[in-house]
């Protein structure tokens, strides 16, 4: 298992992380389909689970974002 940490961030620095990921989970979808069609099976399980991984952990950074 991983080492836990604490952090504390403003909403505003939650909401900055939460667009961040939400960059780069496009980038490993759009990989995964580039790598899809090339026909590299190795790299699209490879952006596949980081994407999930990522998706993931957005989540739970969302979950933690103050309702409007």
């Amino acid at each position: 298992m991983a080492d836990k940490i604490t952090l504390t961030v403003t909403a505003d620095e939650l909401e900055m992380l939460c667009d961040a990921l939400e960059v780069d989970l496009e980038g490993y979808v759009e990989a995964a389909k580039e790598a899809r069609g090339n026909n590299a099976r190795e790299d699209v399980e490879t952006f596949k689970d980081a994407a999930l991984n990522i998706q993931k952990l957005l989540t739970r950074l969302r979950d933690l974002l103050p309702e409007d």
